[in-house]
């Protein structure tokens, strides 16, 4: 285990030992998170195409690995919702602009640097839209649930509203949050007229954000609108 790095003096050493035991983590790995953490912010900042595949390589390095994270497996695999997803056909199609009109207005109008209409699957996530990852193929819009923030919306079936995952009893265990890369984040299911739900608009960023009734709801119209595409109108009931 290392016990601290070269560049430092003796006193930041220290603190450097401290908060890493505070972490529940060796000196190296801290570091590593941090340095990871780092490496991923200024390539999204370049607007580098290798955010994804760098993550992916963390991922199966353990760097960002998974700690107490609760499962929804359970929710997620319940036949109505995946009958309901699957029957959409929308799973690993190309990019749609009627979706990406949605997407585009969610992150102006919540001034948001990333913003996403994400479908979750029993085992994966599949993102049919995002805004703020640059120009994706088929295959680097998919991500491990590991990954995932919108399988609790959809598990929930309401609003997930983060302010400051960091300090979230819950989510400051998710790996992107403990890795410095999502810091905030608001999301709103994606629901059929039986109130299954396949996925979320959402939007997300690295610096914590307060989130109002009225994002909320500016953020639930949109949704609403993307799900009325999805699934269409609202039988009569008469």
């Amino acid at each position: 285990m290392t016990s601290g790095l070269p560049a430092f003096d003796d006193w930041l050493n220290h603190r450097l030992v401290e908060r890493a035991s505070e972490a529940g983590e060796d000196v190296d790995i801290y570091v590593a998170r941090a340095v990871a953490a780092q490496m991923v912010a200024d390539q999204r900042q370049a607007d580098g195409p290798l955010v994804k595949e760098i993550l992916i390589h963390l991922a199966e390095s353990g760097v960002f690995a998974q700690t107490s994270m609760p499962s929804v497996s359970g929710v997620l695999a319940d036949a109505d919702r995946l009958r309901s997803l699957y029957a959409t056909g929308l799973l690993d199609s190309p990019p749609e602009e009627i979706y990406d009109r949605n997407t585009r207005a969610a992150a102006d109008a919540l001034d948001a640097p990333i913003a996403a209409m994400c479908l979750v699957d029993v085992d994966r996530q599949f993102l049919k839209s995002v805004v703020g990852l640059g120009d994706l193929s088929v295959q680097e819009r998919q991500m491990p649930l590991e990954h995932s923030f919108c399988q609790y919306a959809v598990a929930n079936g309401k609003p997930l509203v983060l302010e400051d995952a960091r300090n979230d009893p819950v989510f400051k265990n998710h790996p992107l949050v403990r890795g410095g890369i999502v810091a905030t984040y608001l999301g709103i299911p994606l629901t059929d007229h039986n109130q299954n739900a396949i996925g979320t608009l959402c939007v997300f960023d690295t610096k914590p954000r307060l989130w109002g009734p009225g994002h909320v709801q500016l953020l639930s119209d949109l949704a609403a609108l993307a799900a009325d595409r999805i699934f269409g109108p609202e039988p009569d009931p008469t």
